[in-house]
């Protein structure tokens, strides 16, 4: 295959598609959607026979367990699929939205309508359920799309591809709407990323190898984030029953997220008072804990921190604490070794609260709850892309509304400038 020649091609046909799609109303689109959910219901023996063959291939060549079960499909995880385009289903959509409507001095009114990005490609690996996640999402959005999913899940991603046709069609959008890569091919990639005559912005999830590639050798806007390195501070002011819950929740909820607190900063008027039965409960659970040199006074028998560990995303249950000497201390750590990616206070002083919203410069910023509310679904957006630490466009958990941009709309009735 001239990989290059495939890719443009693609390109060419989702550029195509993107006009149509842009104009699809809501009833259209979420028609398609519906029909997806009836073919991939009708279709689970074929989804999962596809799926044995990419873990039959997986285990040939050594994928590990967590990988294997990311990538397997079952009745769970096509229910899952199903549910998935059903929210999305029910999400308002935001294209054509009109906002900020006003008449100026001149008697023309001036205002901004929500619109598509035009045509999105997103690279991901191993789970096939994020071809249906990134379709949905896209197509609600009025944009077409372009699919590279891993090489281990091929097989899969080429079955739900099949549903997806089959809903496009009943609907009568173009096939080319949603595209999927067929070739495993490492160029594919390198294609997708240099192409911006035919792609408007690029989403890679996976791992952070994948994003820095992508990252450095894109042509085109790129949403995305490379590391979640959060934190908690527990202010001396600090309710500490809800100190210790968040904290925990924040650690233990699960392991391999972008939004788990992967370091823990307590101000050192309280330290004392709720390290012992926050590393009881952390023990419990099977966490390492790394300390500073006054945690560990506190702590003998906690391990000593490395300067590599405040800038260390674990996925993993270990976790470094660090004791400081108030807010300041801990916005100034945060913003030296954090991510911008979501950051937590718990405190009972309304001041020092909104200060930490104001001064810590990350996507998401909070109050008084754990870590692991980032996310799409936790804040009202439905499924989501991805979450983005950027600073222009989208910024946070990306949903619907995150994959469409502005633009300026003026009304007139004869208006000449003078």
């Amino acid at each position: 295959m001239n990989v290059e020649l495939y890719m443009n091609t693609l390109g060419q046909k989702a550029r195509d598609a993107s006009r149509l799609v842009a104009r699809a109303d809501t009833g259209v689109k979420n028609k398609a959607l519906l029909a997806m959910v009836a073919a991939l219901d009708s279709s689970r023996a074929t989804l999962v026979e596809a799926n044995k063959k990419d873990l039959a291939h997986g285990r040939e060549n050594g994928l590990d367990a967590a990988m294997l079960d990311r990538l397997e499909l079952n009745d769970s995880t096509i229910d899952g699929m199903i549910e998935g385009l059903r929210q999305v289903v029910a999400l308002p959509d935001p294209v054509g939205g009109i906002t900020d409507m006003n008449y100026r001095p001149s008697g023309i009114q001036v205002g901004k309508m929500r619109v598509p990005l035009g045509v999105i490609g997103i690279i991901y690996e191993s789970r096939p359920n994020v071809t249906v996640e990134a379709a949905s999402l896209c197509l609600k959005s009025g944009n077409a799309t372009i699919l590279r999913g891993g090489s281990e899940a091929i097989h899969s991603n080429q079955a739900i591809a099949a549903c997806i046709r089959v809903g496009l069609k009943a609907a009568g959008l173009p096939a080319e709407a949603v595209q999927v890569v067929e070739t495993t091919d490492r160029e594919a990639v390198g294609q997708l990323i240099t192409m911006p005559e035919f792609i408007d912005v690029i989403v890679p999830r996976g791992g952070k190898g994948l994003i820095e590639r992508i990252s450095r050798d894109a042509k085109v806007p790129v949403i995305k984030h490379l590391d979640g390195i959060c934190h908690v501070y527990i202010d001396e002011q600090a309710d500490r029953a809800k100190a210790v819950n968040i904290a925990l929740n924040a650690k233990t909820h699960r392991y391999g997220t972008c939004n788990t607190m992967e370091t823990l900063l307590i101000h050192i008027a309280i330290a004392a008072d709720i390290l012992g039965d926050l590393v009881e409960r952390y023990q419990a659970a099977g966490v390492e804990l790394r300390g500073c040199a006054r945690t560990c006074a506190l702590v003998p028998a906690m391990i000593n921190a490395t300067e590599d560990d405040w800038s260390t995303e674990y996925l993993a249950p270990v976790l470094s604490i660090k004791i400081v000497d108030d807010i300041d201390a801990a916005m100034s750590h945060i913003n030296r070794y954090g991510s911008h990616h979501t950051d937590a206070i718990v405190t009972e002083n309304y001041t020092l609260s909104r200060r930490f919203l104001r001064e810590v410069d990350s996507s998401s910023v909070i109050v008084n709850a754990s870590t692991r509310f980032a996310d799409g679904f936790e804040y009202g957006l439905g499924a989501e892309i991805g979450i983005s630490t950027d600073k222009i466009h989208a910024r946070g958990p990306v949903g619907l509304e995150g994959l469409t941009s502005q633009k300026y709309v003026v009304l007139g009735d004869g208006h000449t400038r003078k």
